[in-house]
């Protein structure tokens, strides 16, 4: 390792693009810049063809069709699409929504707006591993409940959530089911078919894609999802999501879900033993530090641990040349503690003194024992100084 390396730990909050992600760009920028939109020349058939084919490997990952693949900025705009859409769409038969306490901002923010607007939501907790209970789940549901939305794995404690069983019960009771699976795809094995959703936002920025490609799947098999679009203006995309189709940034969405789908099973393997070795080293160091949320149902990538009696962002601070967070990257300036965390019943403290480490596809042995040499150093230095 070189003197003061700059090491990548927050591979939850965005990913390098990988070079061969941006090598399938380049073109669009240069030779393939038609809009996608203009079938009257050459140009503009060109980036359609170019569009479809990167529809065709997003859906592959999935286990979805093309045609159930709606192109959108990110999984933040796929979630209120699907929330919104799904919501106003169906509030002829009901106005209740069932979520989780533990979902990113960009499903419970659009959930608060839809109370605003007469709708009832119920915010369901979890237990300490992080993981819903499906008996509270069903006992929420009323004949007014018209969607569910549960996240797959959740972005900071990396808990994957028992998906098919809460699907099981949506389908049984004509319910729909969105997911937010902007952590999960193209990181464990993901298909639609198999889990049952009707809905399922992801985003290419977390699978080593480009900035503001994302997308979301609209069921279109059996009785077909209807949404009301949340932008007009062209009717674009099946008419659910108007505007000019990002086409530099969808074809490198697509080559990134080929990448995802092809090494999935060697790559999360690989990450998963680089994860298990830098818990280990710093369990063996810190014996009272913990991981937060279930090991057995986890990301292979992700660890969250608290350091009792550390401060996270003094930690961090001190670890000045390892990028890593201590929450959501969309909070990662606020000073109050993880609502997650605190939502798995950490106190104000534990929470407080938690990291979360996001290792990736271009991270190595060397950095792993580096980081976690370095870590346990400060968390000592700061022990000692408390004392």
């Amino acid at each position: 390792m070189k003197n003061n390396p700059q090491i990548y730990f927050d591979n939850h909050a965005t990913t390098p693009v990988d070079p061969r992600v941006l090598r399938a760009m380049l073109s669009c920028f240069r030779e393939n810049f038609g809009n996608a939109a203009s079938g009257t020349h050459g140009f503009g058939i060109k980036a359609r063809r170019a569009a479809d084919k990167a529809r065709g490997e997003v859906a592959r990952l999935l286990g979805a069709e093309p045609r159930e693949i709606v192109f959108t900025s990110g999984a933040t705009e796929s979630n209120n699409l699907a929330l919104k859409g799904a919501a106003q769409a169906y509030r002829e038969k009901g106005d209740h929504i069932i979520t989780v306490v533990t979902e990113h901002k960009s499903v419970l923010d659009p959930c608060r707006r839809l109370e605003q607007s007469g709708f009832r939501v119920t915010y369901l907790p979890v237990k300490r591993d992080g993981l819903i209970d499906l008996g509270l789940l069903k006992k929420a549901v009323t004949d007014k409940t018209i969607l569910i939305s549960v996240m797959l794995a959740n972005n900071e404690t990396g808990v994957i959530q028992p998906l098919a069983g809460a699907c099981a019960l949506a389908r049984e009771k004509g319910i729909l089911f969105h997911c937010d699976a902007a952590q999960a795809a193209g990181k464990i094995p993901v298909d639609v078919k198999k889990l049952g959703v009707d809905l399922m936002s992801f985003t290419a920025h977390k699978i080593y894609g480009p900035k503001g490609a994302g997308a979301l799947y609209v069921r279109k098999s059996g009785a077909q999802v209807r949404l009301i679009p949340l932008l007009d203006g062209g009717g674009h995309e099946v008419g659910l999501r108007s505007g000019t189709l990002n086409v530099p940034g969808i074809v490198g969405f697509g080559e990134a879900c080929r990448i995802c789908r092809i090494g999935l099973k060697a790559e999360s393997k690989r990450v998963g033993k680089l994860r298990d070795r830098l818990l280990d080293r710093i369990l063996s160091e810190v014996p009272d530090a913990a991981v937060n949320g279930s090991m057995e149902s986890r990301l292979p990538n992700n660890l969250n641990i608290n350091f009792p009696g550390i401060s996270a962002h003094e930690l961090m601070r001190l670890l000045k040349t390892v990028a890593l967070s201590s929450g959501s990257a969309c909070l990662s300036t606020s000073p109050e503690p993880s609502y997650v965390l605190t939502a798995l019943g950490l106190s104000r403290e534990l929470a407080g003194s938690s990291v979360r480490f996001g290792l990736g596809r271009f991270n190595t042995r060397a950095e792993v024992d580096f980081v976690a040499v370095k870590l346990v150093s400060v968390v000592k230095r700061l022990r000692q100084s408390i004392r």
